[in-house]
């Protein structure tokens, strides 16, 4: 059965899957770059591939290299990044390039147990970076994998449970292949993201639904099953929004912890009050105008953001000698890591006051 599997999917993926990708593009060896696969692999969690095209192209473009990207500063790694969300995606892979450049001659290596050592670096994306940057036979399971292969089995339980995860894994390392490894990990991932889909999948469609218990059973719409739901909490703050006579804006790198962990954002307080206090800490101000509340969702909870702006402030003294606060300008906000809703934030006053 588990060949039966492989054959077919690289059957339907001779004629329908994709071979474009710029991350797929080959060396003058006729392998592809481990580089380019790592970080499309890294871009590729949590995020779809229409949005990562746009963010890897511009990303090799300022950093074609697994050493240009060790070279690189934390600030301009988080601008590259800024809008993919999950940033700690982008510290790890900075560190791993680190690392790469100290213990691995500038590479990432090609034992399993060293690439999966490396931060951000799991047993699906090292089997990944594996599979298709040397043809190596090693399985992968991400989100579309495992979707894939809990309709075909027919596998009950949420995925991410350990017991259910460890029968997906099972079932990955029988179906890889032990030729076309980088094809076959190709096509798993574009089946899932192209026929067996979350909603409305299209088995009409599909090379294995002959096999696949859930089409069988019509069980799609149940299978993978969800993960239990939980109500997420809100949190507020007010971000302050402190522009000089020169419309440069006040910006505060935030901790090493939490969301947003090491980007530059707007400073925050939990109420007005509590602005209006901090905003004279840092500047002389005269009045403040409140713009339209919004909220961010992430993962584990709801932020209502309160926008309150302090223009035409003048800057008071010690922020020059903070490393953690800077002014600036509309221009300079392209070269930092910014939270995407800040970044939007920004854009929209700049554009309308």
């Amino acid at each position: 059965m588990s060949a039966a599997l492989a054959t077919r999917l690289l059957r339907w993926f001779d004629q329908h899957g994709r071979k474009d990708l710029p991350w797929q593009r080959t060396l003058n060896d006729g392998r592809r770059d481990a580089y380019r696969v790592w970080l499309s692999e890294v871009m590729l969690q949590q995020t779809q591939v229409a949005t990562v095209v746009g963010y890897f192209e511009r990303f090799v473009r300022a950093l074609p290299t697994l050493r240009a990207l060790a070279a690189a500063d934390e600030d301009t790694v988080l601008a590259l990044w800024s809008g993919l969300g999950y940033y700690r995606r982008a510290r790890f892979l900075h560190r791993a390039a680190q690392l790469c450049v100290e213990r691995h001659g500038g590479e990432l290596p090609r034992d399993f147990a060293a690439l999966s050592a490396l931060p951000g670096i799991g047993r699906s994306t090292a089997g990944a970076i594996l599979a298709q940057a040397h043809g190596l036979r090693f399985p992968i399971l991400d989100g579309n994998v495992k979707r894939v292969l809990t309709r075909y089995h027919g596998i009950h339980g949420h995925p991410g449970e350990s017991a259910v995860e460890k029968q997906l894994w099972q079932h990955a390392e029988t179906h890889t292949p032990k030729t076309r490894v980088a094809d076959y990990t190709q096509a798993i991932m574009d089946l899932g993201a192209t026929l067996c889909t979350r909603s409305r999948p299209r088995c009409g469609d599909c090379p294995l639904a002959t096999g696949c218990i859930a089409h069988r059973d019509d069980l799609t719409a149940q299978l993978p099953s969800r993960k239990p739901t939980r109500s997420i909490p809100t949190r507020a703050t007010v971000m302050l929004i402190l522009r000089d006579h020169d419309r440069r804006v006040l910006l505060e790198r935030r901790g090493p912890q939490g969301v947003w962990s090491g980007l530059w954002s707007l400073p925050e307080a939990g109420d007005p009050g509590s602005a209006w206090r901090l905003a004279q800490q840092h500047a002389q101000i005269d009045d403040a105008q409140a713009l339209a509340p919004f909220t961010h969702v992430f993962s584990h909870y709801r932020l209502d953001i309160e926008p309150l702006l302090f223009d035409r402030a003048t800057a008071r003294g010690g922020i020059a000698d903070n490393p953690h606060l800077r002014w600036c300008s509309a221009g300079e906000l392209g070269a930092l890591g910014l939270p995407a809703p800040v970044r939007s934030l920004l854009l929209q006053i700049n554009d309308s006051t």
